[in-house]
């Protein structure tokens, strides 16, 4: 495959990554900066998309190159007309006043846009549509069409569908491939311990688990960057080849244990009570979250509001790269947006070392095993200890 054949594909996945984000905007709260933080990170992602169609101007032709700047380009009018949508409106619009008795007339838009024959076609109508992209006559990967993916496996179905190697309620491991999916969507489970393998790593453009009821989760494996660190052959460690999220938000989750892996964009955490919660992430906001224990290995100051009782950690070193390990984790310094006084924020703390439960012990339990109950392996992991 020659260099040019080559970055055809790679920006054919990245156009369809960039897509999927845009269309999950409106999915995003607005209150906390949830949205805008979605918003700067897929303009971030397409600015980097727009470098790299730079670099690649001494081995892509010319007119290639302008097909790639299109799509580029209408790539920023989506993001730009998806803002618009959920930006509130104005109230007040200055309306312009006819002081004679002429009306004025309006344009002839069709002088403006010759290729046009109904003048009331909406110009949005255009921007949605992204220039074709240059093909190739051996082109058997593409990325999968709207209809190939309205069609793809239903993995939460096949996650709640009980199977004979299970033994009963509550025990096995699923692992659900996501193969065909695009991000990663886990909604609407209880009771079941689901470990994601490597195969998951192509549907990293986002993740979202919402509604999970006494589950393990386990997301380390697909999302573990190549930088090096752990064991080589092991592949929980923080040295596999897997992709990191872009993005991750969690909802509505309560007394689980999420491993949520690597994160290179910002996790949004909402609504989550008497559970354990272990990412490695550039940000972390956390909302409306009780009783939490969070191991966290963050670059910036996590973010909490509406909190109560939730406790930080480091991330187990096993779970982080050479390079996490060399940089500074912000972990214990965190912002209480609502609590402004000078004074200590009661609404979180540290969690003693000497109750932070350490790598082996994170990797034995996730591993589970013939006869092993979910509800044990959340025990095991300081949740539902009391139970």
């Amino acid at each position: 495959m020659d260099s040019k054949e080559k970055f055809y594909r790679q920006f054919q996945n990245s156009v369809a990554n960039l897509q999927e984000q845009i269309n999950q905007l409106s999915s995003f709260a607005a209150v906390g900066g949830e949205r805008q933080d979605a918003v700067e990170h897929t303009l971030s992602g397409i600015s980097r998309l727009s470098k790299q169609v730079a670099d690649a101007a001494e081995y892509v032709p010319a007119y290639d190159q302008r097909t790639y700047s299109d799509v580029v380009k209408g790539l920023r009018d989506q993001v730009n007309e998806a803002v618009a949508k959920f930006t509130p409106k104005s109230r007040f619009q200055f309306k312009q006043r006819i002081t004679s008795g002429f009306a004025v007339a309006k344009p002839d838009t069709r002088r403006l846009n010759p290729t046009t024959t109904n003048t009331d076609t909406k110009p949005s109508e255009e921007k949605d549509m992204v220039t074709s992209l240059p093909t190739f006559n051996n082109d058997t990967t593409s990325t999968p069409t709207s209809a190939s993916i309205s069609t793809s496996k239903d993995y939460n179905a096949q996650i709640a569908r009980p199977t004979s190697r299970d033994g009963g309620p509550g025990m096995g491991i699923r692992s659900p491939s996501f193969s065909t999916a695009r991000d990663i969507t886990l909604s609407d489970h209880s009771r079941v311990h689901i470990t994601l393998p490597a195969s998951a790593s192509r549907a990293t453009s986002a993740g979202t688990l919402t509604n999970l009821d006494r589950c393990v989760v386990d997301m380390s494996v697909p999302t573990a960057g190549g930088g090096g660190g752990g064991d080589a052959n092991d592949s929980s460690s923080g040295g596999g080849g897997g992709t990191p999220f872009a993005s991750l938000t969690l909802r509505e989750i309560a007394g689980s244990v999420v491993v949520a892996g690597h994160v290179d964009g910002p996790v949004h955490v909402t609504g989550v009570r008497n559970s354990a919660v272990m990412v490695v992430a550039r940000q972390v906001r956390i909302h409306d979250c009780e009783n939490v224990v969070f191991y966290l290995h963050c670059v910036s100051r996590p973010i909490i509001e509406n909190c109560k009782g939730v406790r930080f950690a480091k991330a187990p070193e096993t779970y982080l790269t050479d390079k996490e390990r060399g940089e500074t984790n912000m972990f214990d310094q965190v912002d209480d947006f609502k609590w402004l006084k000078t004074t200590s924020s009661p609404n979180w703390s540290l969690l003693p070392e000497s109750e932070a439960i350490p790598g082996s012990v994170w990797k034995k339990a996730l591993a589970g095993g013939p006869g092993v109950v979910v509800d044990d392996t959340l025990r095991s992991l300081g949740v539902g200890k009391g139970a």
